[in-house]
């Protein structure tokens, strides 16, 4: 009987042993949380996004993201094709600049392509097509070795606009351009100021 009474004593002791600990782990935890909450900082967010999520994360770490692979991506575009990326991209700005001034002289000076005997769509044409070789080349420079073609080619068969152009993207001036074509100083000057007298008219 003893013995009976002694087996349930320590059942019941054992039970509240267990309880208890269960009860001082859960109030250990409840402090924990608490004190994250009232912190505005902790580990709970009241329902918001996780801690260190939000739009300046978002915005600011997409290199990190990536282990810098996203501002590699952009640096080594030009570097892989050895600063080829950032030529193209310039000849190409550079060739949309000097159409849209061509556009502006057509619009503004119509007798233009009356002066050379082609229409403005022809003149416009050929202008684009000879700024894909040259982003370089002015429409000025263009109009003038049309003319100068014009007005010399009969004469001097090595003289056509193809050549001049040619000429001017290698980087000599128009005058030096026309003397290797076979003019003289003297000649090539006459011809600069006649081109250039007609064209001043044409813009009037």
């Amino acid at each position: 009987m003893m013995k009976i009474r002694f087996e349930r004593m320590f059942y019941v002791a054992m039970v509240s042993l267990f309880v208890l600990s269960l009860t001082a782990t859960a109030l250990g935890q409840g402090k924990g949380g608490g004190g994250g909450r009232s912190s505005g900082g902790g580990a709970s967010n009241a329902g918001g996004p996780p801690a260190g999520v939000g739009v300046g994360r978002g915005l600011g770490n997409a290199s990190d993201r990536s282990n810098g692979r996203s501002d590699d991506g952009l640096r080594n575009a030009s570097d892989r094709s050895n600063g080829r990326s950032d030529a193209g991209l310039d000849r190409a700005r550079l060739a949309a600049d000097n159409r849209h001034q061509a556009e502006k002289e057509l619009r503004e000076h119509p007798g233009i392509a009356n002066t050379l005997h082609v229409n403005a769509n022809a003149l416009r044409s050929g202008y684009q097509a000879a700024l894909a070789v040259n982003p370089n080349l002015k429409f000025g420079q263009y109009v003038a070795a049309t003319r100068l073609e014009q007005n010399l080619h009969a004469r001097f068969p090595n003289i056509t606009r193809n050549a001049i152009l040619a000429g001017l993207a290698s980087g000599d001036s128009l005058g030096r351009t026309l003397h290797n074509l076979g003019l003289s100083s003297h000649q090539a000057n006459e011809a600069k100021k006649q081109a250039e007298r007609e064209i001043k008219d044409a813009r009037r």
